[in-house]
């Protein structure tokens, strides 16, 4: 990912002692919304002989999982590891890789709920999800199992070509979809600014995974702090540096999450957010 995009995993190894351009050295690889090129920057990174590779989200760990055993990878915001195939236990997980795992399917779960709690009415709830992806099918039994407990119906919507939103909304909107939630997928994400400006025009209230995009215009969201994930990542760069095996270091979960709230684009959309759900956001955009 671009260099900006990991500034806090650089801070927190500034504090550990580590001197950008002396003591360490970064090599970034970005697939640009095309994860297909993933294994190819992965492959190119082994043949460097890289010291650690760090790997964000579950299909740039799949691929540097895949190039190389031998140098130790650092995965940061992978739903589920071990369901995945990445590794093979949280508390062990064997190889070269560690890291942070999000549990994402649990956390989708949460994210029905609080939607559910911000719009009542909402009756039919729209599910976006990468059919491609490792791990939206787990995210959406956790969706469906939590809309069930709602007495919500729960709607499924593939979404593989990002020329295909505009035409997805005017069908939720035909049969009648409430509200929606997108599933955490990096090509979802990087169409956040669409999808958002979409929601708008169709006033249709969504719940997303990460800040990024309420701060483009979507309503709510709710998951880890990702600043959080990377400078703990940096710890883990730091102690394979200093010679701990990836094997030997447990996999953690996150430990701050943040619910976000765009009083704005409620506005925008005609909803009320209940005030016993906008007293528990961590930040509110107005």
């Amino acid at each position: 990912m671009p260099g900006a995009g990991i500034r806090p995993l650089q801070q927190r190894l500034q504090e550990l002692g580590y001197v950008p351009g002396k003591t360490i050295v970064f090599e970034y690889r970005s697939a640009e919304r095309n994860v297909d090129r993933l294994p190819g920057l992965a492959a190119e990174l082994a043949r460097m002989n890289i010291d650690v590779i760090v790997a964000v989200a579950t299909p740039a760990a799949q691929a540097a999982k895949h190039a190389t055993t031998n140098i130790p990878i650092v995965m940061v915001d992978v739903g589920d590891p071990v369901a995945t195939g990445i590794i093979a236990d949280l508390a062990r997980p064997g190889g070269n890789i560690t890291g942070l795992a999000t549990l994402s399917p649990e956390l989708s779960g949460k994210r029905m709920e609080l939607l559910k709690e911000a719009v009542p009415f909402a009756s039919r709830i729209a599910v976006f999800s990468n059919p491609t992806s490792l791990t939206n099918p787990l995210q959406l039994k956790q969706v469906r199992s939590a809309g069930q407990a709602l007495g919500v119906e729960i709607e499924a919507i593939d979404i593989s070509k990002p020329e295909d939103l505009r035409s997805t909304f005017e069908t939720m909107v035909r049969r009648r979809i409430n509200a929606f939630m997108v599933l955490p997928d990096p090509i979802m994400n990087a169409e956040r600014k669409r999808i958002v400006f979409l929601a708008a025009e169709y006033k249709l209230p969504a719940m997303y995974d990460r800040p990024a995009y309420a701060d483009a215009g979507g309503l709510m969201t709710y998951g880890p702090n990702f600043a959080d994930l990377l400078r703990r990542a940096a710890t883990y760069i730091d102690k394979i540096l200093k010679g701990s095996k990836p094997s030997d270091l447990p996999v953690e979960q996150p430990t701050k999450f943040e619910l976000v709230i765009n009083l704005k684009t409620a506005k925008q959309i005609g909803l009320t957010i209940p005030p016993n759900v906008l007293a528990r956001a961590d930040r509110v955009i107005k």
